[in-house]
């Protein structure tokens, strides 16, 4: 394949031990560094009514101590090497990692097969992650931008999971017991639902001997089939309106969008760029550097036309169809009102006109320019191979830049008429009030 992307030019090993365990081996020897991912195809997506935020409870507890990893030594194992570790979960997988010199490699595949096969869920533990947890859950509704996206994401989706909040609900919170989450555990952390992802200054076959030692005896797992609700055709604009405690008003305009699969995703990756800049496809590292976008759409009619002081959007890789989003800060003084005529009058232009050849090739540019960024080093890579693989294929990321090259004007300009359409629209207002509530 001819491509200008460093990551899909250097040779990907990939393996498959008889437990089902895929594991992806990419050498990187720029420095003495490896990074190890683990990942799981199990997000929030999997779960049921009374059981959300189950997902991300559980990658929690996995942090709590193993059989033979004492709960006080999880965090401090690579931390005595030098390196970083972490994890998270989202609407379709969850993971965990580390990030350290080669000499830490066995340690951290060690870690990441006691992950998998020994978390002791301690009742204690529990109960104190409980606390943990609802904490978060409340410093993020006391968060104007992440309580209006909560609210706005909830009346986006009616029948698909993705409308629910990755943390949960409160209540389910509340009431999910330790059986619940060893269950949740015990169901989706097997080998055979695993990809495990090695990069940096590393051997394969030492690597496969590391992973064949310590993951090879786990036994594989019978899971459960995928909730496959698609949700139903939106028929007309949604309204949401949040009236809490603040003092800056923000607005949301959420659209449906593709998944990353389709053949539109990629024309909606660059109208994003054409709206609010490029900013690449790393959901771990794309959205730490500012995207270049004075020249976007957007920001000339919003932040250069004073209404707004910040606005960004959101084209996110994911398994089925979810949203493009774009959220907007308002300026003191600027009405939600004026700013959602003047977003909706400049989307209604690109749906209605499309975009110029000049403006597609700039965010191309901009956005092959992005990936090179967001590939720089072995934790990143390694993310973007295990997060594609989990929501269609290693194949996908590695013919990304190729995907972009090839897009059409045409292409681009069809997909913003279909997916920018004001009934695919839910609009997301938060009001600040003085008082805690609504008036």
């Amino acid at each position: 394949m001819a491509t200008d992307d460093p990551v899909a030019a250097r040779a990907l090993r990939t393996f498959v031990l008889d437990n089902g365990l895929k594991v992806f081996v990419q050498e990187v020897h720029t420095a003495p560094l490896a990074s190890v991912w683990c990942w799981y195809k199990v997000g929030s997506r999997d779960e049921t009514a009374g059981l959300t935020g189950v997902s991300h409870w559980v990658e929690h507890m996995n942090f709590k101590g193993t059989t033979n990893i004492p709960r006080e030594k999880v965090k401090g194992i690579i931390e005595e090497f030098g390196g970083s570790w972490n994890g998270y979960t989202w609407i379709d997988q969850t993971t965990y990692l580390e990030t350290a010199t080669r000499e830490a490699l066995d340690r951290m595949i060690f870690i990441e097969a006691e992950r998998m096969a020994n978390g002791l869920y301690e009742p204690e533990e529990c109960e104190s992650e409980r606390t943990v947890i609802i904490s978060e859950l409340d410093g993020g509704e006391n968060d104007p931008d992440q309580l209006l996206e909560m609210e706005v994401n909830a009346a986006a989706f009616k029948a698909h999971p993705y409308g629910h909040p990755t943390i949960g609900w409160k209540s389910d919170l509340k009431r999910m017991s330790r059986e619940d989450l060893y269950g949740y555990y015990r169901r989706y952390y097997v080998p055979n639902n695993a990809t495990l992802v090695v990069v940096g200054d590393v051997d394969p076959e030492d690597v496969m001997q590391r992973v064949r030692h310590h993951f090879g005896s786990i036994a594989p797992g019978t899971l459960p089939p995928r909730i496959l609700t698609p949700e139903p055709p939106q028929l007309g604009e949604r309204r949401v309106t949040v009236e809490k405690q603040g003092t800056t008003a923000y607005l949301k305009l959420a659209y449906h969008a593709p998944a990353a699969h389709e053949e539109a995703f990629v024309p909606m990756l660059l109208v994003d760029a054409v709206l609010t800049g490029a900013k690449g496809i790393n959901l771990w590292s794309s959205f730490r550097t500012p995207p270049p976008q004075r020249s976007a759409r957007l920001y000339r009619s919003l932040v250069e036309g004073r209404l707004a002081s910040t606005v960004s959007g959101a084209m996110l890789a994911t398994a089925d169809p979810y949203l493009y989003s774009i959220s907007i800060t308002a300026r003191d003084g600027a009405g939600l009102d004026q700013v959602e005529q003047a977003a909706a009058a400049e989307i209604d232009r690109t749906r209605r006109d499309g975009v110029t050849a000049a403006e597609l090739e700039k965010a191309r540019n901009q956005l092959r320019a992005r990936m090179v960024f967001e590939n720089d080093s072995v934790t990143n890579i390694a993310h973007q191979l295990g997060y594609f693989e989990t929501i269609s294929s290693v194949d996908m990321f590695l013919s990304m830049a190729e995907r972009i090259r090839q897009v059409t004007l045409d292409q681009v300009n069809e997909a913003a008429a279909t997916c920018l359409r004001p009934t695919c629209r839910t609009v997301g207002w938060f009001k600040p009030s003085e008082i805690d509530g609504p008036r």
